[in-house]
């Protein structure tokens, strides 16, 4: 690569911009916590919840709620790919473990929350800005006290298996 090259590629011309906005998170985390996991993930589906600020950060949106299911959805953008031109694997990553972890979620009383003890992603086919609107569902395999299991899947545009993942939980708050 030549310099002239290598300037051409810092040229104002070829940078992009993002702003990015959020609601603080402990007011909302805190109002959550007074509501059933249901409700608080419609609450975020419907708007009357912000979504958490990663949400916002990545771009990805609640699109179905239902009993120890969720749908994420997420247009694909530039600023999420890799130097090869696709996205970039830890986007999946970041749907599937929110999507799973929010369809746990679903089945939880008010209090009770779960975080990720392991997370397993295999990955089937990239994912690029033609991929078309990506969807990330996440349903609960099994609800336990202590730990619980989940399934997740990423489809392109089209409907085609691009991720497949488990995930573990660790249960947290009142039994």
């Amino acid at each position: 690569m030549t310099d002239i090259d290598q300037i051409a590629l810092f040229s104002p011309a070829q940078r992009r911009e993002r702003v990015v906005d959020w609601q603080v998170p402990a007011p909302v985390a805190k109002a959550a916590m007074g509501l059933s996991g249901m409700d608080a993930m419609l609450g975020i589906r419907d708007g009357r919840l912000p979504p958490p600020p990663f949400a916002k950060l990545i771009g990805f949106i609640m699109a179905v709620v239902e009993p120890g299911r969720i749908v994420m959805e997420l247009e694909p953008r530039e600023d999420l790919e890799n130097t090869i031109g696709l996205l970039h694997g830890a986007t999946a990553a970041a749907l599937l473990d929110t999507a799973m972890g929010c369809a746990i979620s679903t089945r939880l009383e008010a209090g009770q929350s779960s975080v990720t003890l392991d997370l397993k992603l295999t990955y089937l086919r990239p994912l690029s800005v033609r991929s078309g609107l990506i969807s990330a569902e996440g349903k609960v395999i099994k609800l336990g006290r202590q730990t619980s299991y989940t399934e997740g899947f990423v489809r392109d545009g089209k409907g085609a298996l691009a991720v497949h993942a488990t995930a573990t939980f660790s249960m947290i708050g009142a039994t």
